[in-house]
């Protein structure tokens, strides 16, 4: 056997990946034919013909080279392995076995299918890394194995982790799990979104336009899955491309990819969402407040809440000369139109001195500041023994409403509510005491959702005035306090917004459910009385737990409580601080990090200093 260096390896081995491309280009490029049959056969040829070569090579290699040769015929071999079955589960397999294995086998089949390509990986990166690594050293005398070593090593390392990875994403594919562990997330189906499917009795479409294999597409698609569960009889979803389905998209008035519909008979209510990711991410934090709505305008019939006008009410536009300004309700407006109502006003010129409407749903009274007419309280009374629903948000400074009140047993007291331990501060002066905020809610149906959050959303009435009941509460009317004060409020009957004597602290009804048994074939009396208007204003209604309250007391009025609960949103919710906050960020950027920058550069420097005289004592050899 010969001792001598037998050169660089690097020309066998490139003849060995020749033979591997060429299969490569005959199976998978030309794929039929003659050229296949030539391409792949003379690929095979190369590659066993290398394989040989190498086994001659290790067999006349020095000692110390031999190691790397059987290292690099090895690899060879698992590459030849690779190419074995890739031929036993190809066609090639099926005329030499008789029939295909994915027939006979189908297990063995995927197996084959996905291990000969993990081989050729196991093959291919550590031969390049090898070969590169004894490159370098093939005219030294003596080859440093250590190195080669260490580069086989990290090829099949590198190898092994993309082969694991591609392993977990086949395993998720198959289990059909999503982690989305990234910041942006798609909304899921919410309580209150669930809730209506589980309340449909009729079959509901939904119709998806997107292309195949579009990013936004499938999170929409999950959304729809998720929520098709609660009523996969009725809630039928349907995904389409409009470019292959025209006349389809064209019935359903969709133009473009990339629009949800939902429909039931005539009704159709489009959610265009659109096709690319970083344009649709808004759309789709949204979703389930988007799809909620339009499955209310297709579901649900729409209703009439009318609210008074001409007292001073609260409005969703600029005050009338001579009038105070103060913030108006168009956010509450919008909200219940989101809900599938129609707001209309209500005044002596539409009927107010006379009747309500027949068709009305709800009748709002939001922050009066004038009294109304006899025949104005008369209209509403009779409105509301017939089976009505009242939603008074009254002010300390507005009329006290003690001819509708008293029947249901209440009475606002006009005295305004102050809290000196637990309130909102705004304007840091001692009216912010005024502004008070409270998560003590009963289990009541128009605070469900406000139960269910708990502390998460507390509810704020800047203004609130005080309200008590009237005891013993008249024949079959029934109270539920459903939104109580902190225990430290107190009536400020003198406004100082400090505790005087005979201004007892307790828990102060700020918003009361009240329900009275109609007569015989009506249906029961609603009403919702709150002792601040404030609370449903533009200025808070932003307010999670204000919000919640003013749709759940709408869906407990109209008969909807059922379908009372959250939404869901993944809406980035801004970062606010306080001036206090603001102050302390300020200095610790401006002064405190420069600082410690230049503490730790000081240490270092101090160190170093005391090193450097004790390693010249050294290196002189003096001690």
């Amino acid at each position: 056997m010969s001792t001598r260096p037998v050169g660089s390896g690097l020309p066998v081995t490139l003849v060995f990946v020749a033979g591997l491309l060429a299969v490569f280009i005959g199976e998978r490029i030309l794929g039929a034919g003659t050229g296949r049959t030539v391409l792949s056969a003379l690929g095979v040829a190369l590659a066993v013909g290398a394989a040989a070569w190498r086994f001659t090579r290790m067999r006349s290699a020095a000692a110390d080279r031999r190691a790397v040769e059987g290292w690099v015929l090895g690899l060879y071999g698992l590459g030849l392995v690779a190419l074995l079955l890739y031929f036993v589960q190809s066609d090639a397999g099926a005329a030499l076995f008789g029939g295909a294995l994915s027939q006979k086998a189908p297990r063995l089949a995927v197996v084959l299918a996905a291990l000969f390509p993990a081989l050729l990986l196991c093959t291919l990166l550590p031969l390049a890394l090898v070969e590169v690594a004894a490159a370098a050293m093939f005219r030294a005398p003596v080859m440093e194995t250590g190195r080669v070593r260490s580069a086989l090593y990290s090829g099949l390392g590198v190898a092994f982790v993309v082969i694991f990875a591609f392993a977990s994403m086949f395993v998720a594919t198959q289990a059909d799990a999503t982690w989305d562990l990234s910041y942006f997330r798609t909304a899921k189906p919410g309580d209150s979104t669930r809730k209506v499917i589980r309340g449909l009795n009729e079959p509901l479409q939904v119709t998806l336009f997107f292309p195949p294999a579009n990013e936004v597409g499938e999170a929409v698609a999950q959304y729809f899955r998720d929520l098709s569960a609660e009523s996969p009889q009725l809630l039928n979803v349907e995904r389409l491309d409009q470019a292959v389905e025209p006349s389809r998209a064209k019935a359903l008035g969709v133009h473009n990819n990339g629009t949800v519909v939902l429909s039931r008979g005539d009704r159709k209510e489009p959610l265009a969402v659109g096709l690319e990711i970083d344009r649709a991410r808004g759309q789709l934090q949204r979703l389930d407040q988007e799809v909620q709505r339009r499955l209310l305008a297709v579901a649900r019939p729409r209703r009439v809440v009318y609210f008074t006008a001409g007292h001073g009410e609260r409005a969703e536009s600029r005050p009338v000369p001579g009038e105070m300004a103060r913030p108006s309700v168009a956010q509450l407006k919008e909200l219940l139109r989101a809900q599938n109502v129609d707001v209309r006003p209500l005044g002596v010129s539409e009927g107010l001195g006379s009747e309500v409407p027949k068709d009305a749903a709800v009748v709002a009274v939001v922050g009066p500041t004038r009294e109304f007419l006899p025949e104005e309280l008369t209209a509403l009374n009779e409105y509301a023994n017939r089976g009505g629903r009242l939603w008074l948000a009254l002010e300390p400074d507005g009329p006290d409403f003690h001819q509708v009140l008293e029947p249901l047993g209440l009475k606002y007291l006009k005295t305004p509510l102050a809290n000196d331990q637990v309130f909102f501060r705004t304007s840091r002066q001692q009216s912010d005491r005024g502004n008070l905020g409270t998560a003590s809610f009963s289990s009541h149906p128009s605070v469900t959702a406000l139960s269910a959050l708990a502390g998460q959303a507390p509810v704020a009435f800047p203004g609130a005035g005080a309200m008590d009941q009237i005891q013993p509460l008249p024949n079959g009317v029934l109270h539920d306090i459903s939104v109580r004060a902190h225990g430290a409020t107190f009536a400020d009957a003198n406004g100082n917004f400090t505790q005087d004597a005979g201004e007892m602290r307790r828990t102060w009804p700020l918003v009361v459910a009240v329900e009275r048994p109609s007569p015989a074939g009506k249906e029961t009396t609603r009403v919702v009385v709150m002792a601040d208007a404030d609370g449903l204003s533009d200025q808070l209604l932003g307010n999670l737990g204000n919000a919640y309250l003013a749709v759940d007391t709408l869906r407990w009025l109209t008969g909807e409580e059922a379908l009372s609960g959250t939404v869901s949103t993944e809406e980035d919710v801004p970062i606010q601080h306080t001036r206090e906050q603001d102050v302390a960020w300020f200095y610790a950027t401006v002064f405190l990090g420069p600082a410690l920058v230049l503490a730790v550069g000081f240490v270092k420097t101090r160190r170093r200093g005391r090193r450097a005289p004790r390693a010249a004592v050294a290196a002189g050899g003096e001690r």
